[in-house]
């Protein structure tokens, strides 16, 4: 069995640093990239976690659109925050948001490459599993 690979692009400059899509689409199956809080149209990183939360779900939501899905379809995320204060903030975002769904979800503490960046976002989704709000 032979799947076609196809590559969605936000416009993102680390995307052309480091060589990278934003999602990936093999199937029905949607791998989004790392995605911080920033505007891809402006370049500007949103002002605090809440915000940058919801800007990268923005980014998220517009790949996963873009390859006939949404954020209904989430089966996975993953979730970098690199000060454990933001956690809880950032955690309501993704409820509000994603909570719907009930993906499976792993938080990690850690520093990001992204100067300025409070939280990083990556997702799995599986297009048709899931049922719009």
């Amino acid at each position: 069995m032979t799947s076609k690979r196809t590559h969605i692009f936000s416009g993102s400059i680390y995307e052309e640093l480091a060589g990278y899509a934003r999602a990936v689409v093999v199937d029905d199956w949607i791998f989004v990239s790392g995605t911080v809080g920033v505007d891809f149209e402006t370049g500007q990183m949103a002002e605090g976690s809440e915000t940058q939360t919801s800007t990268a779900l923005d980014t998220i939501e517009k790949a996963l659109l873009e390859a006939d899905s949404g954020l209904h379809d989430i089966v996975r995320v993953r979730v970098y925050v690199p000060d454990p204060e933001d956690v809880m903030v950032i955690s309501g975002v993704l409820k509000a948001r994603v909570g719907f769904t009930y993906p499976t979800n792993t938080t990690i503490c850690s520093l990001l490459a992204v100067p300025g960046a409070k939280v990083e976002i990556e997702v799995e989704a599986i297009r048709g599993s899931g049922t719009a709000k």
